[in-house]
């Protein structure tokens, strides 16, 4: 019978040890949230810097208003306005923090000394976080961070701590865990800091080097070019990572070649449920690709995925009525052969109004018709493909734009499991650059991998530095499954999202609208042949 680790270790009879276990079920939540402000106020710059976390990543810029406006240099911040924290500096002696201000789209910086008083307010965040990203950077020192559960977490296949609907605020009070190691030991030891010992920090009384110096993936990423490649011995392995058991387990020796960018297409699987399968497609992969159809929900989605490889054609899967007879009204199963886009003059109460349209070819049975579609239409069109040609992933990026559907028609044999080829289909979202380590291990230099800096936990110990590196190799990409939560992390931080234009200022009135399908309904029973006379 399984028993909770709690209700383990108090029945556990100590001469009976050692135990095998084996872990039957837990919790490990990844979900995300948005954290919400600090009512409590700082009363000093110097407080802020001591109990909050500032630096140079994306992270490490938190925003704070002040109930008075502050005289600074050449600038008034006013009440209430965001200050944004950059970073904090030693400028003639005296350590001053580099904020900014960002009025009319427009920067301005100033520094503020940590002597500063008042009532410094945190800003509303409207960014999501993982629990990871909260305990490293937005849980001030001595102080508890409120947050509050997204719903993204409801698409994801994860194991909810939390009763289903539940989206009240949590109060985060984080336990941290020491990591050290101890003289002339190799292992890492973990200490609660809830154990009942007393320490006395002698770092500067004694030479550090008599123990093990542990660089972690993000310490080798933050290392110079220059210092690559390097020699070292694996202490703690990634589990469950994707590359040869062979190459990283403890006691392992590898050698770590350099770190560069690399680019990565992000794909997931088309299915109409959740969860969805996301990968990371490296731009070497060997297999091919056929083109799947796409989904249009606008007109406007249109004229971004059209190319001058060849005329776009849809089939329209939602009705359109115009109110204006200078545009096109849709029905549905109407096909279309999408040309450009341009502008159009329509008269919308009496007045004329330039529109945005899409110039395209309506297809009859014998013959085409010229048809003009706003830019603001809401409709659905479903893509048909008349192409059957193979591709690789690199052609399909140079020749059509992002996002687009495809599915593996035949598998990258040069990988052992092409985990692309199982999926029904997939949508190439976007093209992302990534930070790698290339490694090998240390007794075959030339066939090497790229594991990603972000979603890889390893530790290493220096070794040594090789006075010259492999002058070739051969490098092997993988294709990387991510999580729920890594793929939204990735889509978070897009600079932009493209939308359609504003419909015109004024919707026709109702009369009108019924005038114009009258007049609708009456040119498509022109011409129609009579239903035949049936003879008894």
């Amino acid at each position: 019978m399984a028993l909770s680790l709690e209700e383990f270790i108090h029945t556990l009879d100590l001469r009976t040890l050692p135990r095998v276990l084996e872990i039957q079920s837990g919790i490990y939540f990844e979900g995300l949230f948005k954290i919400v402000a600090d009512k409590t106020p700082y009363l000093t710059m110097e407080e802020i810097t001591r109990t909050t976390h500032i630096g140079s990543s994306r992270l490490g810029h938190p925003c704070f208003y002040h109930q008075k406006d502050i005289k600074v240099e050449n600038l008034i911040v006013k009440q209430g306005e965001q200050i944004m924290l950059n970073s904090v500096e030693e400028i003639d002696g005296e350590i001053l923090v580099n904020c900014g201000v960002v009025r009319n789209h427009q920067n301005h910086s100033f520094t503020l000394p940590l002597s500063q008083e008042g009532e410094f307010y945190e800003c509303e965040d409207e960014h999501i976080y993982t629990l990871k990203e909260i305990v490293e950077w937005k849980i001030p020192k001595n102080r508890t961070r409120t947050v509050k559960l997204t719903d993204f977490s409801n698409k994801w296949d994860l194991k909810n701590p939390f009763p289903k609907g539940f989206y009240g605020a949590l109060i985060l009070k984080p336990v941290y865990e020491i990591q050290g190691v101890m003289k002339f030991r190799k292992d890492i030891v973990r200490i609660l800091p809830s154990l009942d010992v007393e320490v006395k920090d002698i770092t500067d009384s004694y030479d550090a080097n008599w123990f093990l110096q542990l660089l972690s993936i993000q310490d080798l990423s933050e290392m110079t070019d220059k210092e690559f490649p390097i020699v070292a011995e694996v202490i703690e392995a990634p589990q469950g990572n994707q590359l040869p058991r062979s190459i990283l387990q403890p006691g392992k020796t590898i050698v770590i070649h350099k770190k560069y960018q690399a680019s990565r297409i992000l794909a997931s699987e088309i299915r109409s449920n959740f969860p969805k399968r996301h990968f990371l497609i490296p731009t070497s992969y060997k297999g091919k690709f056929k083109r799947r159809p796409r989904e249009f929900p606008t007109a406007y989605d249109l004229e971004i995925a059209k190319s001058e490889k060849e005329h776009l054609h849809v089939v329209a899967t939602k009705a359109f009525h115009s109110p204006h007879d200078e545009l096109s009204s849709v029905s549905v199963g109407d096909q279309f052969l999408v040309h450009h886009s341009q502008t159009t003059e329509i008269l919308c109460e009496g007045i004329k109004k330039v529109v945005n349209v899409l110039a395209c070819k309506k297809i009859l049975k014998k013959s085409y018709e010229a048809a003009l579609l706003p830019l603001y239409m809401e409709g659905g069109f479903v893509e048909v493909i008349h192409d059957k040609k193979q591709y690789q992933i690199s052609e399909l990026c140079a020749q059509f734009h992002l996002p687009f559907n495809v599915k593996v028609s035949v598998r990258d044999l040069s990988i052992a499991e092409d985990i692309l080829a199982a999926t029904p289909g997939l949508q190439l979202e976007e093209a992302i650059t990534d930070s790698y380590l290339l490694i090998s291990d240390f007794a075959n230099p030339k066939e090497c991998w790229e594991i990603p800096v972000g979603r890889f936990n390893m530790t290493v110990q220096s070794v040594s530095n090789l006075s010259q590196d492999t002058p070739s190799f051969l490098v092997r990409t993988l294709i990387e499954e991510i999580t729920e939560e890594q793929y939204y992390m990735m889509r978070r931080y897009e600079s932009s999202f493209l939308h359609p234009p504003p419909r015109p200022p004024k919707h026709p009135s109702v009369e009108e609208t019924k005038l114009t399908l009258l007049k609708l309904a009456g040119k498509r029973t022109v011409g129609l042949p009579k239903s035949p006379k049936v003879r008894l």
